[in-house]
Formats: C-alpha cells, sequence, structure tokens
C-alpha cells in the first residue's frame, strides 16, 4: 500500500485526485503502477487502476492477470471493479472505503457478484486512514 500511496502523491503533483495503485505479480514483484492521470491525458478512463491494470498487460503480453493482486488506495468505482474482473486479477487490495461511488462493498459490490464468471478475493481497509487523509487534504487544498 506504501507504493500505491506513493503513486497517489504523484498524481496530486500533477492536479489529478490522488489515488494510487499497483499490481503484483504472483511472486509479489511490482509489474503495473500508476496514479490517476485524467487530468495529465485529458481521459476519462485514465483511473489509477486501469493504468496500472494495462501497464500490467503489457509488460506480461497477457490480458489475463490470473494470480496477480491489484492494490489500490481508495476502493474502486464502477469502471475500476469491472476491468478487475475483466482482467482477472486474483487479489483486490483497497484503502479507503468510497461511500459516494465504490463498487467493491459502499455501493455495490461488482466484484463479488456471483453472477459474473470470476471473483477476486478482496482485502478492505488496508492504512484506510493515511489513504483517506491523503484524499481528504486535496480536496480541503481545493475548496
Amino acid at each position: 500500500m506504501r507504493l500505491a500511496l506513493d503513486e497517489a502523491e504523484a498524481a496530486a503533483a500533477h492536479d489529478d485526485v490522488p489515488i494510487g495503485a499497483v499490481v503484483l505479480d504472483p511472486s509479489g514483484a511490482v509489474i503495473g503502477r500508476a496514479g490517476n492521470e485524467r487530468e495529465l491525458h485529458g481521459d476519462p478512463t485514465a483511473h489509477a487502476e486501469v493504468v496500472a491494470i494495462r501497464r500490467a498487460a503489457e509488460g506480461l503480453g497477457e490480458w489475463r492477470l490470473s494470480g496477480c493482486t491489484l492494490v489500490v488506495t481508495l476502493e474502486p468505482c464502477t469502471m475500476c471493479a469491472g476491468a478487475i474482473v475483466a482482467a482477472r486479477i486474483g487479489h483486490l487490495v483497497f484503502g479507503a472505503f468510497d461511500e459516494k461511488a465504490g463498487a467493491v462493498a459502499s455501493l455495490f459490490d461488482v466484484v463479488r457478484d456471483p453472477r459474473l464468471n470470476h471473483r477476486p478475493a478482496v482485502t478492505s481497509g488496508v492504512l484506510a486512514e493515511e489513504c483517506g487523509a491523503l484524499l481528504d487534504g486535496f480536496f480541503r487544498a481545493r475548496r
């Protein structure tokens, strides 16, 4: 989660919402990392999770990320939860809950929906206070 927090802080440096994500292969090696890049690229789909998943898949030369772990500072939204399922991520770890847009526990539970063909394991609340404080500080400074 510390690596994901580093990515979140880098995103804030280019005025993106400070959310960071890291993809680990089954041995624990980092194979993809990103912070939000929506503002940086003017791309509404450039959420940290999606960009990190893209980079991991590119590095592996394979879209299936079976056995990999995605670590992200904020509970994924619906789009990102769908990407996690589509990429066959084996384990999702997230920090802060997102009561407004969270699609893993708060509003929906997309990744564990039994109707889908893949359901990753989920660990939530890792360094949640630290992850949430980074977001709170970012938005507080802009109000």
